[in-house]
């Protein structure tokens, strides 16, 4: 007997010490994100890659057929006069004899950085500083021919001739907060995506760039706290939904003349987020918006006489997405477009005169990215939602033909990263079950090698008390079929009934509900005892155009009203405590949060609000104007979605948290929002993170706020 209860006690203690427990800091720290592989640029003959070794000492050329290293060509070791031990990152010039590496990486904004540049020419093992300017350097761009080298220092545009080691000033007009000179400023780099609108044409004699005029654009300031004794003030240029935008101008500098010369398209160009030039000859493509961004043209300018023609035109009686600019990709004779024309994103191919010569695919679902095209073949290659909006799988049609292939084999989520002209692809892949694995194709879609299969991490998940995520779908307010996942704690009794809490995002064209996998904070607050369900409301992405765009002029109204009727849906089922919901959300979720618990007559008993805006009037110009206008134009629409107007009407306890130093939604929007609940005798709780951004990164950062989120639910739950 008494062996049978050492047995048994034995058995309980090891299955006990098996069983892990999710730990907050570690899921904050990444301790259970999949890896990747470092970042790879394509070989201009689309054979080789190139790849920094894991301490950033060395770029080393591989195969990509065979994945065997086939040159060293850059080592800080062994390069002449080289005066760096290591850098962190790393630029190759199209011809591959030449290339940058850089040190002293400073921060600009989301993505835009500066730091200081050093030039190596291959051929000589020879390491310099770019330039002798004290000043760091940005966006450095190679001429085709990799002679050349244009670079922005103090929003000035230098230009380095490598045959001459010489550099010379193309622009002096340049200044903080007034002109910017092929740089980006705030709003573009935020809502457009770039940061550099500068190129080469194919014969490296004429320098394209588009010049920023700022100086009537409204400044937005915000206090600086820590170590200061005085607080110090951050400033910059930041155009508010109805306010004055940068004027924008393309330009082209003619090297040999050392002329600038301005490019004849319509002086009431409101946006310029792409410039081009074709693989040959003069032409520069200039992808210009109207203010409403309805109307879309894509120039070709001349860049030696500057006359310009409009060789397409699109409107939209919404809006046109500008991500999708990003998929116009120039051969022989012929370019690509995507458009939502019929009624979802699907690709187009047009020859240079602007005639449409076919439509490459088409069908009920949206191709998600425009991966590649092998102008020899005759091939493009893209990512589509086709089998499930949850889903992403890697295609690839035939031009002439128009016969589609499926390249990817396994179910779930793939993005691919094509080599030049679509001869190989590095694809990644996940589902909710399988964390993330990267290989290695050919333009067949044969697997050529495993670069990533994370079995480390995927063994360490084991015995971890993970919850269950299930796919399901509940109906929006107007009765529509939601996609949503519920997760259950992995201990979960049917018997028992759980408090809910919903996550979500909910702006255009977002998604959360995906095939993908992922662990995060949510799956720690399952083993806190609470069910965590996320439901992708009306205006959400991979559904078709109608659906994507339905909130069009009226941000706000479906979306909340969607997820409050998906908590009416999960207060019905048995094992849900339906007077213990609560919803959460962080940028476009904290607004929908707010919005959720002033319209959704009282079935959020709590709700957590991040970073959230509270009036669209106080967002950027590109995004609010896009989905809603100007407030001018349409003031009913900013009026209904506007949380501050509606603050009197929120039921439930709210959490409310902002970084102070929030450069995207402005800690005005949380402290205008404060007000207005007082001015309605709404009680709630507030959290400022000091001087942290939009983000609020750092792993400990991240888990105070997750213990604090936490510790509110339980408290009001």
């Amino acid at each position: 007997m008494k062996n049978i209860l050492g047995l048994l006690f034995a058995m309980l203690f090891f299955a006990t010490a098996s069983a892990q427990r999710l730990d907050l800091m570690d899921i904050n720290s990444g301790k259970y994100y999949a890896r990747g592989v470092q970042p790879v640029v394509s070989s201009a003959d689309g054979e080789s890659y190139f790849q920094a070794d894991n301490n950033y000492t060395m770029i080393i050329k591989y195969s990509y057929s065979t994945g065997l290293p086939t040159d060293t060509i850059f080592d800080v070791k062994k390069a002449r006069e080289s005066t760096i031990s290591s850098f962190q990152g790393f630029v190759i010039s199209p011809d591959e004899k030449r290339l940058l590496v850089f040190n002293d990486h400073e921060p600009i904004y989301r993505h835009s950085y500066k730091a200081n540049y050093y030039y190596y020419d291959v051929r000589r093992n020879l390491i310099r500083k770019l330039t002798q300017n004290k000043e760091k350097q940005s966006i450095p761009t190679f001429s085709r021919d990799g002679r050349m080298l244009a670079y922005v220092s103090n929003n000035n545009i230098w230009l380095a001739k490598f045959d001459y080691d010489t550099e010379s000033q193309v622009t002096r007009d340049g200044e903080l907060g007034k002109i910017i000179n092929g740089g980006t400023d705030w709003v573009y780099e935020e809502e457009f995506a770039t940061t550099s609108l500068m190129d080469f044409s194919e014969d490296g004699r004429l320098l394209a760039f588009v010049r920023f005029d700022e100086t009537n654009v409204p400044e937005y300031s915000m206090q600086m706290y820590a170590n200061n004794l005085y607080p110090s003030s951050f400033s910059f240029k930041y155009p508010k939904a109805g306010e004055q935008n940068s004027i924008v101008t393309c330009n082209v500098f003619d090297i040999d003349a050392k002329t600038i010369r301005k490019m004849n398209i319509p002086a009431n160009t409101e946006y310029i987020p792409r410039i081009q030039f074709l693989p040959k000859g003069d032409d520069l493509a200039i992808m210009a918006l109207n203010r409403e961004q309805n109307k879309f043209d894509l120039y070709l300018a001349n860049g030696r006489s500057s006359v310009s023609r409009s060789i397409l035109h699109e409107e939209n009686n919404r809006y046109i997405d500008s991500e999708l600019f990003d998929y116009i990709k120039f051969f022989d004779n012929q370019f690509t477009y995507v458009s939502e024309k019929d009624g979802y994103t699907h690709i187009y191919l047009y020859d240079n005169t602007g005639v449409m010569q076919k439509q490459l695919t088409s069908g009920n679902y949206d191709v998600t990215s425009l991966l590649a095209v092998d102008p020899i073949s005759k091939t493009v290659f893209y990512e589509a939602a086709e089998e499930s909006p949850l889903q992403r799988a890697i295609y690839k049609v035939d031009m002439v033909k128009g016969i589609k292939t499926k390249l990817s084999a396994k179910q779930g989520t793939n993005n691919a990263t094509f080599s030049n002209n679509g001869k190989y692809y590095i694809n990644n892949f996940s589902n909710i079950s399988t964390p993330r694995i990267v290989t290695v194709h050919d333009a067949s879609g044969k697997e050529l090698r495993v670069l990533e299969d994370n079995a480390r991490l995927k063994n360490s998940l084991t015995g971890l008390n993970l919850p269950t995520k299930e796919f399901i779908t509940v109906k929006s307010a107007d009765g529509r079929d939601l996609n949503a996942y519920i997760m259950k704690p992995a201990n979960f009794n049917p018997s028992q009934k759980y408090p809910l809490v919903m996550v979500q995002y909910s702006g255009p064209n977002s998604q959360e509900v995906k095939d993908s996998y992922s662990i995060d904070w949510t799956d720690y607050l399952t083993t806190q005892g609470f069910i965590v369900a996320s439901v992708d409301g009306r205006g959400t992405g991979a559904r078709g155009e109608d659906f994507r765009k339905c909130t069009y002029m009226n941000l706000g109204i479906y979306e909340s009203d969607d997820q409050a009727a998906a908590a009416r849906h999960f207060a019905s089922l048995p094992y849900i405590d339906g007077s213990k919901i609560a919803i959460w959300g962080w940028s476009y979720g904290g607004y929908n949060v707010l919005m959720s618990m002033s319209r959704g007559n009282g079935v959020f008993k709590a709700g957590v609000a991040i970073a959230p805006v509270t009036d669209w009037k106080f967002y950027d110009t590109v995004y609010a104007e896009r989905f809603m206008r100007t407030p001018q134009q349409n003031a009913a629409g900013y009026q209904a979605g506007s949380p501050i107007l509606l603050a009197n009407k929120l039921q439930g306890s709210l959490l409310l948290i902002h970084g102070s130093a929030d450069d995207n939604v402005h800690f005005q929007n949380t402290m205008d929002y404060a007000a207005a609940l007082v001015k309605a005798n709404k009680q709630f709780d507030m959290f400022v993170f000091t001087d942290k951004d939009h983000s609020i990164r750092g792993a400990a950062n991240r888990t105070y706020l997750y213990e604090k989120v936490i510790k509110f639910l339980k408290t009001n739950m």
